[in-house]
């Protein structure tokens, strides 16, 4: 099968839509996907700073949408015309899959960022005959089509506009997861949200969905006018004693704290702005040494990382959907779409800031 797809051939070149071939169709408990639209996220743009550990070239593309065309064996639960998301892959049979907590699988990092499932390689190959990488998270879906383990999928309803439900699968699931799952928050708990792009502002939307107060921390003028239009409290990442306006507006410190930023200075203003037994999480990746300051974890407070948003895909998907169809998680807001064949001008609007979740549509 031969269909269009944005490969990236190495980690400073642009992307290059190229015709590439799938080699035979979906195994057993593999559906094919015809994508309608699909996020571009920050992970599918550090792949050009990963040090040669993601495996090139690819077709990148983790956030896609899309409708079933063809099942594989009897077994996957989905039909011809399903309406799905898709996100990030696991084994299912590891011991934190098997307690639903499928983004803590144990081949998480082999599945979705080196190198994918050793059955799939060589099944992706150029318009030359050669291999492109196996799938990205289980997708590859900055293409016409992807085939992905049935696992991976959720059923959406097909009245809802299935080309813009794709960052449902990774972003904005792992905002609204964090707050939703591993916080836990509800109406008069306090949150402050630091960095106001996609992820922090599902956050922000999931945060005031439930009832909670939320303060978002951005540089960016436009980001915090979204984030106050969307329920938050706004506060310039530059202002003078941050942990002390955050005190001052929670009632003596926030419960939570959300870090999309990775900044080891935001990270120590985020600890100092809890309260005793507040929790920070963490949900970019740090990639320098993390100093805290003396004091930071006194009195209780904790740190985590939070991946995926602690979701089972399956159950928060159709929760979002559901927040959406009752006006109270408008995530469509946040995004822009763009032919596929603009991936690149979509790359550098979002380096740019220009855009907060830019959605390519093949």
């Amino acid at each position: 099968m031969r269909f269009g797809a944005a490969v990236l051939r190495s980690y400073e070149s642009p992307f290059a839509v190229e015709e590439v071939t799938l080699n035979g169709g979906p195994a057993d408990g593999e559906i094919l996907v015809r994508i309608a639209g699909c996020g571009m996220c920050r992970t599918d743009l550090a792949v050009r700073h990963s040090a040669g550990r993601s495996p090139l070239p690819a077709v990148l593309g983790h956030e896609g949408a899309g409708v079933v065309v063809e099942t594989g064996g009897a077994h996957t639960g989905l039909s011809c015309g399903d309406h799905v998301v898709l996100s990030f892959d696991s084994c299912g049979h590891c011991r934190n899959c098997l307690d639903a907590a499928p983004a803590h699988c144990d081949s998480f990092a082999s599945l979705n960022l080196f190198g994918g499932r050793e059955e799939n390689a060589a099944r992706f190959v150029d318009s030359a005959g050669r291999a492109l990488a196996p799938r990205w998270f289980g997708q590859s879906s900055f293409a016409e089509y992807a085939v992905v383990a049935a696992r991976n999928a959720v059923r959406a309803d097909p009245s809802l506009p299935i080309e813009l439900l794709g960052p449902l699968g990774c972003g904005f699931l792992t905002g609204a997861g964090a707050v939703l799952n591993s916080f836990g928050t509800g109406p008069g708990d306090t949150l402050a949200v630091f960095g106001a792009g996609a992820v922090g502002l599902s956050a922000v939307m999931a945060a005031t969905a439930s009832g909670a107060v939320t303060v978002a921390v951005d540089r960016h003028p436009g980001r915090l006018a979204l984030a106050e239009r969307f329920g938050a409290i706004p506060l310039h990442a530059a202002s003078a004693g941050l942990p002390g306006r955050i005190r001052q507006l929670t009632d003596g410190g926030t419960q939570y704290a959300l870090d999309t930023t990775a900044s080891p200075r935001l990270i120590n203003e985020a600890l100092r702005a809890l309260r005793p037994t507040g929790h920070l999480g963490l949900v970019a990746r740090v990639r320098t040494p993390l100093p805290l300051e003396p004091g930071a974890l006194d009195r209780g407070r904790r740190i985590s990382h939070i991946c995926e948003g602690d979701a089972v895909p399956g159950l928060l998907i159709p929760r979002l959907t559901g927040l959406w169809k009752a006006g109270r998680f408008p995530f469509d807001e946040l995004i822009r779409t763009y032919p596929l064949a603009d991936i690149n001008e979509a790359e550098r609007d979002c380096e740019a800031g220009r855009v907060v979740k830019p959605v390519l549509l093949p």
